[in-house]
């Protein structure tokens, strides 16, 4: 039997199709539907659909969501993808695909990946973090995800900024009616909007880190605030989880200097006399979503 993943995302919808020793068999990829709740559940019916047929085999299906489901309502919430909140997505493809299907945040997707076979492999306990339109956060404990009483485990970027300078009081506001989320400093959208207001030029995330890397004082400046910002993020990570692992995805894990420079500046913010968290790299990169998502089901195919 087939193992189907898929990450939905703000931007693009992915599906990744692995077979029970966990090779590659499959991948596809569209853009997602925005703002369109009933086009997002039909893209992700069709994509199954459309993977078994030219397989010709039929498979469990698990989805990262930039989200979490109630475990009270059985509803999305907490979606940064806003036309899923309040919709009940697992119930509405599980009618439509007529099988069991299994949704998890997908930081908690990302986490796993990495976690069983990637860059934190063995690692006892692993944070997972998305830096990318959004900030997510997930937690696996000897390779099984925490999902948490509130299915909110790893919700590190809806806390605010830790030890935030005056001038970055009260910060900016989140689109969950609060103001000065971590999401807002250290997502892509929020490097960008922090580097225009302090610069006036207007440039993408992974513009501001090639121009720094050629040279440019203002991008630099803009990535060493950034790099202070994403430190103390992490120190309150270390202090209340104490993770052996972090590591980053999304967009902004492709910025190098980060995993030098990080770890140089949270000492001054972890509760201990010596940090021995390592902070690294994705070994499958944009590919953890999907394999996460597929490994929902690990152990039961």
């Amino acid at each position: 039997m087939l193992r189907l993943g898929i990450d939905l995302g703000g931007s693009k919808i992915e599906i990744a199709a692995f077979d029970d020793q966990g090779h590659e068999l499959l991948r596809r990829r569209i853009a997602t539907p925005q703002g369109d709740y009933r086009a997002t559940v039909g893209a992700l019916v069709a994509l199954v659909e459309a993977a078994e047929n030219e397989l010709h085999a039929g498979g469990t299906v698990g989805i990262g969501i930039p989200g979490a489901e109630s475990r009270r309502t059985g509803l999305i919430k907490n979606a940064n993808s806003t036309c899923l909140i309040g919709q009940p997505l697992r119930r509405d493809l599980e009618t439509l695909l007529q099988r069991e299907v299994r949704l998890a945040n997908d930081a908690n997707c990302f986490a796993l990946s990495e976690a069983v076979d990637g860059a934190a492999a063995g690692a006892e306990v692993v944070f997972g973090v998305i830096l990318g339109t959004g900030c997510g956060g997930g937690v696996v404990i000897r390779g099984k995800v925490l999902t948490g009483a509130n299915a909110i485990a790893g919700e590190w970027g809806h806390n605010p900024l830790s030890w935030p300078t005056d001038d970055e009081r009260p910060g900016p506001a989140c689109y969950c009616g609060k103001r000065g989320c971590l999401e807002t400093w250290l997502s892509g959208p929020g490097l960008a909007r922090e580097f225009f207001e302090m610069s006036g030029r207007n440039l993408a995330a992974d513009a501001i880190a090639l121009r720094a890397e050629a040279g440019d004082s203002e991008c630099n400046a803009a990535l060493e605030r950034y790099e202070d910002r994403l430190a103390r993020g992490l120190a309150q990570v270390i202090n209340v989880l104490d993770p052996d692992v972090i590591v980053l995805g999304g967009g902004l894990s492709n910025i190098a200097r980060l995993y030098a420079n990080v770890p140089r500046l949270w000492g001054r913010y972890v509760f201990s006399d010596h940090v021995a968290t390592r902070l690294v790299a994705p070994k499958h990169g944009d590919s953890s979503g999907v394999r996460g998502a597929a490994w929902l089901w690990n152990g039961e195919v």
